[in-house]
């Protein structure tokens, strides 16, 4: 459900942690973009999320390790250097998605209430943000990784949408 307190400048607040936190990952690595991470997240988690958000937090870091691990085992992506999250992916790149997951209730709350917008979204905005990511960080990407990282976050946003979209509708209608 959708934080419904947040005004349009927590929303643009919200995005722009997101977005800061993103270059901090992709162009200062895994030890700038932890610190970086770390400070965002505990503000999000003291000044903008509700209760019990931080599941949803911890939940996406689970879910991109799954992800993005399984695409970096397969041979998706070719790292140079860095420090690997449990092994198998370099932390700024998994730190993308606890990021990520600030923006659900938030500045992308009123995605989900359009499911085919959501999927559309997902497909597009996913793999741009890892070939941008990849661009900047020096990453190589299988040519095979981009239409697959297309149908992870179509898939996932699609989720995002059934389990959220249908609480935005229910909202509305109550008030």
């Amino acid at each position: 459900m959708a934080n419904r307190t947040d005004s349009p400048v927590k929303m643009l607040v919200n995005l722009a942690a997101f977005q800061v936190g993103w270059f901090a990952c992709v162009l200062g690595g895994s030890i700038v973009g932890l610190l970086v991470t770390a400070v965002i997240l505990t503000l999000h988690l003291t000044c903008l999320a509700r209760p019990g958000e931080w599941r949803w937090l911890v939940g996406f870091a689970a879910l991109g390790l799954v992800v993005d691990g399984s695409l970096a085992l397969a041979g998706g992506f070719g790292f140079t250097e860095g420090i690997l999250a449990f092994g198998v992916l370099p932390t700024w790149l998994w730190l993308l998605w606890p990021l990520f997951a600030t923006l659900v209730h938030h500045s992308l709350s009123w995605l989900w209430q359009y499911r085919w917008l959501a999927v559309l979204g997902g497909a597009t905005s996913g793999p741009l943000s890892y070939y941008g990511g990849a661009r900047l960080a020096g990453v190589e990407l299988a040519p095979w990784l981009l239409p697959a990282e297309a149908l992870a976050w179509a898939l996932i946003c699609l989720a995002l949408s059934r389990r959220l979209g249908s609480s935005l509708v229910l909202t509305r209608e109550t008030r």
